[in-house]
């Protein structure tokens, strides 16, 4: 929205020395967005009216006709032919055509610099010596007035004076930003009301009444509850060929519209003027009475645009006998046209309900500045102003008559009233607003308030569709007292809180591994089937109940990642493109995996909070959503020196993050051998907790690295860190720590070569007690000393007694408890 200063001050008693600076502060203050300003332009030197006198066309070798001019622009810059002032004029060379003799325009004289520096001197072309220059709008730096080619002044300008003050180059123009809770702000007389409150200075309102239903001459039909007001006005005699006079085309043209016609230059000067959408019918071309009604199923519209537009109920429309003839709030038809030889103008002014016209733009794909303001909301009660203000301009400036029967049809809805307590803004804004502050700031908005002690009853004007409950109230009157006097206090935290225990593991969890040397990763949560073809994920991994976007940004990866390793591949990727091969990289972060029986999720009321089962609904509608953590290590863990060899990524350094991680969060996390994609089968280990699996670790398979051209192997992580968050015991009581000696205990067994030392530890373990304080595993061997498909597995167990000496015979007796259980187990036997 742009809005010229000059205009603003026809309504808003405006200061004339107030700077741009202060008007600009003003707008902020009030909510509106102010994008820019322009302040005049950057034209120096003298630039003057002329009256041209005689124009000689002459054609060019290159095929180009140029006209050689005499211009006359006053007796103080008039040269005669052989350079003497006082002359019959200057001559001057143009190329425009759209200008004859007798024409007022703009000449700038040798000495001025036009827009963009382009300095203006007399010099020979064409044959000539050009003596001058007759400027356009834009060589001027002007906005463009939609004239081809110069400018032609109207009226009787006198010959000679300066010409920029004429065309309003010194016009102060504001490019606002209208949020979608200001429709009033999308118009001239809504700009000036509020920054009239915000200078406080006076406010004269241009719409005086609102009229109430009436027939007149055209005859109105509301056939749809969508259309709840419509005002028609005749003007007869209208003179098509009149031009819009300057002062018009300024004001259109400064408002950011082209000027095009004087009945079009009307009907969108009252647009920007009063904020309501106006259309002009050709009298004669309409065929019975006007209907505001739906369209019928495929019935087809040809728009002002020449397009042919098929439309649907849900499309609004206004009709006569022969059918639709323009599409209410969007865009007029081309059957009832305004053409150059109409006569007679029916002025139509309306409201309609937003939400149609808004989804009858989107549906047609047909934005345009009537439905912007229609689909946000106009003032019913400016409809009936509307239309006499733009027939009134209609007879005056095209020499009709405005036919006294207006028709006026639908009553101006009446707003509903809110009550509540003059307090309410001090308690919601979080700063002392006094009552008379309130009252004060609410009825300088146009707005009605009746107090009754500690009570206001509001009752908003008909241009304040925005306001409907207290706290919209509340938040009318912090912009006008200044949301910025607002004083920035941090509330107080309460005490006994503090992070969750899952806030605390998953820092812990980030700061071990980063403790360790591992690089953590953002990347996007998008995938797309082909990740996990990759990764030669099976077709009934629950790795595949994608969650597909409504949206998404690229339909390249048009789901929600399932797993976390397709990211960290992928980054890994770009690494190893840049030539850095030893990763370590890891990422913490949500999967999501669709549910096996997906439910719709509950619609409840807005006028409650929603009840626990609709709670739930919530939840079971959603997919699942558990954080993840994902590691990717490649190349060689440590590098190679002068004297020592590389220690390439393996399974085993898998298997130290899982360590590591564990011991940050306290709890013992088992590994058993498993098979898993993309891991590699026998170099995969799936991690338990409390006997339920979180996760897998391992070297990655050879085809994996292979289908992403690795030169190196790789080892991954993955782990359900909300599962293993879960278990994690919550604060209690600390353990008592015994002063009393340990008891130490190896043991050696001899197993079959496919046992887990996993399961074995845990056999000990059980079979250990109470007594047993921790058990490590500290040796395997596999050799000549034990049978073939044997292995031995030595552990470590350490035995101590709280608040006493443990004794050498219950040490023992735990020991052999313990390789009793493992033989039972495992088959274990103890190696000799």
């Amino acid at each position: 929205m742009k809005a010229p200063l000059s205009w603003l001050r026809e309504y808003a008693d405006i200061p004339a020395d107030i700077s741009i600076a202060a008007v600009t502060d003003a707008f902020i203050r009030v909510g509106v967005e102010v994008d820019g300003v322009q302040a005049g332009t950057d034209v120096t030197g003298p630039v003057v009216v002329g009256r041209v006198l005689a124009v000689q066309p002459e054609k060019q070798k290159n095929g180009k006709t140029i006209n050689w001019c005499q211009v006359d622009v006053g007796p103080e810059h008039n040269v005669d032919g052989d350079g003497v002032d006082g002359g019959p004029g200057r001559g001057i060379v143009c190329g425009a055509h759209n200008f004859s003799v007798g024409d007022h325009v703009v000449v700038a004289l040798p000495g001025s610099v036009l827009a963009g520096g382009f300095a203006i001197s007399s010099r020979k072309t064409y044959g000539h010596v050009s003596d001058g220059m007759i400027c356009s709008a834009t060589e001027l730096g002007l906005p463009d007035d939609g004239s081809d080619g110069i400018i032609v002044l109207g009226g009787e300008p006198e010959i000679g004076r300066e010409a920029m003050p004429l065309l309003g180059a010194d016009e102060v123009i504001f490019e606002l930003e209208i949020t979608p809770d200001m429709p009033h702000c999308l118009s001239i007389r809504g700009l000036a009301r509020e920054l009239a409150q915000a200078l406080q200075v006076s406010f004269t309102d241009p719409v005086a009444e609102h009229h109430d239903p009436v027939d007149g001459t055209i005859p109105v039909r509301l056939d749809d509850p969508r259309g709840t007001r419509f005002v028609a006005a005749l003007v007869t005699g209208f003179d098509p060929s009149r031009p819009s006079p300057d002062w018009l085309k300024r004001r259109v043209v400064a408002s950011g519209v082209r000027s095009i016609s004087l009945a079009v230059d009307v009907t969108n000067f009252v647009m920007m003027e009063l904020g309501q959408p106006l259309h002009g019918y050709d009298a004669a071309t309409l065929q019975g009475p006007i209907v505001v009604r739906p369209a019928a199923p495929g019935e087809q519209l040809t728009t002002l645009d020449d397009q042919v537009r098929t439309l649907t109920p849900d499309d609004l429309v206004i009709a006569d006998d022969s059918g639709a003839i323009g599409l209410a709030g969007v865009m007029g038809g081309a059957k009832t046209e305004l053409s150059e030889s109409t006569t007679e103008v029916v002025i139509e002014a309306a409201a309609f309900e937003p939400a149609s016209i808004s989804r009858t733009s989107r549906g047609q794909k047909l934005p345009s500045e009537a439905s912007r303001r229609f689909e946000r909301g106009v003032d019913p009660g400016a409809s009936y102003a509307a239309a006499l203000r733009a027939a009134r301009l209609l007879a005056d400036l095209g020499g009709g008559t405005v036919d006294p029967n207006v028709t006026v049809v639908g009553e101006v809805p009446a707003p509903e009233s809110a009550t509540f307590d003059v307090g309410l803004s001090s308690a919601i804004l979080g700063m002392p607003v006094d009552p008379e502050t309130v009252v004060t700031s609410l009825t300088g908005g146009g707005i009605e308030v009746v107090r009754d002690g500690d009570l206001l009853t509001v009752t908003p004007p008909t241009w304040r569709p925005d306001l409907r409950d207290p706290y919209d109230y509340v938040e009318e009157v912090g912009q006008k007292v200044g949301l910025d006097k607002i004083v920035g206090l941090i509330p107080p935290a309460p005490g006994g809180r503090g992070l969750t225990a899952a806030q605390r593991g998953r820092r812990a969890a980030v700061a071990a591994l980063a403790t360790a040397g591992l690089v953590e990763l953002l990347t996007f949560p998008f995938a797309a089937e082909a990740d996990l073809d990759k990764l030669a994920v099976p077709a009934d991994d629950p790795r595949r109940r994608f969650v597909r976007l409504a949206n998404p940004l690229a339909e390249t990866s048009p789901y929600l990642r399932t797993t976390m390793l397709p990211g960290l591949l992928a980054a890994a990727g770009r690494n190893f493109s840049r030539g850095l091969d030893d990763l370590a990289l890891f990422e913490v972060g949500s999967v999501y995996r669709a549910r096996p029986n997906p439910t719709a999720a509950p619609m409840p009321p807005v006028d409650r909070r929603p009840t626990d089962e609709e709670w739930a609904g919530f939840a079971a509608a959603l997919p699942e959503q558990p954080r993840h953590l994902g590691v990717l290590l490649s190349g060689n863990w440590i590098p190679q020196t002068w004297n020592a060899p590389a220690e390439p990524v393996t399974w085993r350094h898998a298997m130290g993050v899982v360590e590591t991680l564990a011991a940050a969060l306290g709890v013992t996390l088992e590994r058993r051998s498993a098979t898993q994609a993309p891991w590699h089968p026998g170099r995969c280990a799936e991690v338990l907790m409390d006997g339920e699996v979180v996760g897998h670790a391992g070297e990655l398979h050879p085809s994996v690295v292979a289908e992403f051209s690795w030169s190196s192997g790789a080892a991954a992580v993955e782990l359900d860190l909300d599962a293993i968050l879960a278990r994690v015991p919550g604060p209690g009581t600390i353990a008592p720590l015994s002063t009393f000696p340990v008891a130490k205990e190896d043991v050696a067994l001899v197993v079959d070569a496919d046992v887990p030392a996993a399961t074995v530890e845990a056999a000990l373990r059980e079979g250990a007690g109470e007594l047993l304080e921790s058990i490590h595993l500290f040796d395997i061997y596999v050799g000549e000393q034990i049978p073939e498909g044997k292995k031995s597995l030595a552990y470590a167990l350490r035995f101590r007694a709280i608040g006493r000496t443990l004794k050498d015979a219950e040490a023992i007796a735990a020991r052999d408890s313990a390789v009793a259980a493992a033989g039972a187990a495992c088959g274990a036997v103890l190696r000799s």
